[in-house]
């Protein structure tokens, strides 16, 4: 097994553009302004429009059902641009010739598959012929595309998408790394622990407020946190009870509960998470702490957030059950419950937005791919239109 050294991303500005006449246009506008928003030149807006347009207009001229989504990722210092596409149909039966140069779908811009995926610093996708495809695409100010280009791919990716007629997801999710430390004494007191030299420019993160994921705020005790150890991945999803606006509400408390507590064991960070629902909402949560490493896993989950072990070698699956109740209202004795993990398997969480009905054999090398690639395959394989609906695939190194 392995050590998490891959970059964790944190997503924002969700924008679903359905399968309609203006989808191109619209597609193109939007991603303009998300990225001179974002501090793009005016280069890298230029290619980042051509490779949406290419896309979009694809998705409206060949795909039965398709879908759009745009939106921003960011590290501590850095900020990019990503767009997803999904389609029920009629899927590639030759990826490799689709993406060769000077194959363009009639239509199109004429720049194909293979120009966007150059003009991209990350691309991937994956179609299964007679049902869909899923493509994803991300770019980086040419600056920081090398340095994310030096930390890997991320290693957790999920995507949310409303229920039609809403425009706030009440679906939401959250990964941060817990650093190693080596065992031994009690650590100072948080006054007492010196502080690291900062950079005093005025980058993405001061200008923005942000929090690099794995970096808890001021907290009470790192409750569950054990003697120390190498380092771990937390993954939270969060189902705010209901719809709209309460019900995002309730989710985004429940992420920053995450992100701010020192607490490191699922059970601990639940009961965090549990105080800060109260008097909202509430809704279902689960979460989860995989520790490479040593190739295992601990898991925490309360209502109807479906948590599996996926075995890419064989396609089976692991269910891990949660207790019934509602975060912020019926806590239930809390237990973690722990496994050891396949070597490379998946985790992957996803709300009741999804069905129960998929299988992984059903969608042959999706867990390959990317987690995004991976994640928006499961929401096109098994999302459903009658509610807000979350899904996160986290694979690596174990």
């Amino acid at each position: 097994m392995g050590s998490l050294t891959h970059p964790i991303l944190d997503a924002e500005d969700v924008i679903w553009l359905r399968d309609q006449e203006a989808l191109p246009a619209a597609a193109r506008v939007a991603a303009l302004a998300l990225s001179r928003r974002i501090g793009f030149d005016e280069q890298r807006c230029a290619e980042v429009a051509l490779a949406v347009s290419e896309a979009a207009t694809n998705l409206r001229r060949h795909a039965v059902e398709g879908s759009f989504l745009l939106r921003a990722v960011r590290t501590p210092g850095d900020a990019g641009l990503e767009f997803v596409t999904l389609d029920e149909g009629p899927g590639m039966a030759d990826v490799g010739h689709s993406l060769s140069d000077g194959t363009s779908s009639a239509g199109t811009l004429g720049i194909g598959l293979g120009a966007i995926s150059r003009l991209a610093d990350s691309f991937d996708l994956h179609s299964l012929p007679g049902r869909g495809t899923v493509l994803t695409a991300r770019f980086w100010q040419r600056e920081a595309a090398g340095r994310m280009a030096a930390l890997g791919r991320s290693v957790v990716e999920g995507l949310t998408r409303t229920i039609t007629g809403e425009e706030v997801c009440g679906d939401a999710w959250a990964a941060r790394r817990v650093p190693g430390e080596p065992a031994g004494p009690a650590p100072a007191p948080v006054s007492a622990v010196p502080r690291p030299v900062r950079d005093e420019r005025l980058g993405w993160a001061q200008l923005t407020g942000y929090r690099q994921p794995g970096t808890p705020g001021p907290g009470p005790e790192r409750g569950g946190a054990g003697p120390g150890g190498p380092d771990a991945l937390l993954v939270l999803l969060c189902d705010g009870l209901g719809h709209g606006p309460l019900a995002g509400r309730a989710a985004q408390a429940a992420v920053t509960a995450f992100r701010d507590t020192r607490a490191e064991q699922p059970d601990a960070i639940m009961g965090e998470i549990h105080k800060a629902l109260r008097g909202g909402r509430g809704g279902a949560v689960a979460v989860v702490r995989v520790e490479p490493e040593a190739g295992t896993l601990a898991f925490c989950g309360v209502g109807n957030v479906s948590t599996y072990v996926v075995d890419p070698a064989t396609g089976t699956r692991r269910s891990l059950p949660s207790a019934p109740g509602i975060v912020g209202h019926q806590l239930p004795t809390l237990r973690t419950v722990r496994q050891q993990l396949p070597r490379n398997s998946a985790v992957i969480m996803h709300s009741d937005g999804l069905t129960e009905r998929w299988r992984a054999e059903a969608m042959p090398g999706f867990l390959e791919r990317t987690p995004l690639v991976a994640a928006a395959q499961l929401l096109r394989e098994a999302g459903v239109r009658r509610d807000d609906a979350g899904v996160v695939v986290a694979k690596g190194p174990w």
